[in-house]
């Protein structure tokens, strides 16, 4: 038992360590921004919530934050629809091409956001879309899908096949049985992806930044805010709230995730 305590050590040291450099960078920023001070810098000078208070009528924010809740909505929507058809092709399907499709659409997870951004720019100038919100949004539903097909194919993976089985050898079509019973048993994966890929397309900037025309997302109002130094308190306050809400809506989408795989689908007949 000694031998095992000793041998753990080193790796607790090790993970201790890597989660303060993962997680102390993201707790100076709600630190700071409630110092009394535009500097980012030890000593603080004092306590203040001004820097909050500027957040409230902000012309600038209130656009940029209304574009970015448009596109998050309309992407993780889009996202969450086109997920659940992909991966319930990818367990039920009966072509060889719904595999190539569900392999396709999980592959923007690898390639490097630059390229993702690079890619869309030309593919929707060739569209004729140009710079727009629009052009955001099929963009962040391209990198919001691999989230979607990995969540819905684990939650439909986790229904027995039994019963779709006993479904279709009742008379129901595949669809009647995809719309009547796969879904409803779904329900709770379905949202922890819509959450999931509204958080995704809310604080994506590579994409936003190629296909950007006048109007910026919230994201690109930050990078643009960077550039000068007396709107650092501003936007650490601003991140702060972004991360707290963040956290909020990852922890509810994970909380429903584990609900509904928790759940009892199919309870033993007793005798």
């Amino acid at each position: 038992m000694r031998r095992a305590s000793e041998g753990s050590a080193p790796l607790t040291a090790y993970v201790v360590a890597y989660l303060i450099f993962l997680y102390l960078p993201v707790a100076l920023i709600p630190l700071f921004s409630f110092n009394d001070s535009i500097q980012a810098a030890f000593p603080l000078q004092g306590f203040t919530l001004d820097w909050y208070g500027k957040l409230i009528g902000n012309s600038a924010l209130s656009s940029a934050f209304a574009n970015s809740m448009v596109v998050a909505i309309a992407a993780a929507a889009g996202a969450t629809l086109v997920g659940i058809t992909v991966a319930y092709m990818d367990l039920y399907g009966r072509s060889r091409a719904a595999l190539i499709v569900s392999s396709l659409a999980r592959l923007p997870i690898l390639i490097p956001g630059v390229i993702v951004g690079i890619a869309l720019l030309v593919l929707v100038n060739l569209a004729g879309l140009g710079l727009s919100l629009l052009s955001i949004v099929l963009g962040h539903i391209l990198v919001a899908l691999p989230t979607t097909v990995v969540v819905m194919r684990g939650r439909f993976a986790a229904i027995p096949q039994s019963v779709a089985e006993a479904a279709l050898d009742l008379g129901a079509g595949d669809w009647l049985t995809f719309r009547r019973i796969m879904l409803p048993l779904s329900l709770p994966a379905v949202a922890s992806a819509f959450m999931l890929s509204f958080l995704t397309s809310f604080d994506e900037f590579v994409v936003a930044f190629f296909l950007a025309g006048t109007e910026q997302t919230l994201p690109l109002y930050i990078w643009a805010q960077l550039r000068f130094p007396t709107s650092l308190p501003l936007v650490m306050a601003l991140g702060t709230v972004l991360l707290a809400v963040s956290i909020t809506i990852a922890s509810l989408a994970e909380l429903l995730r584990r609900r509904g795989s928790s759940r009892q689908l199919l309870r033993p007949a007793t005798t």
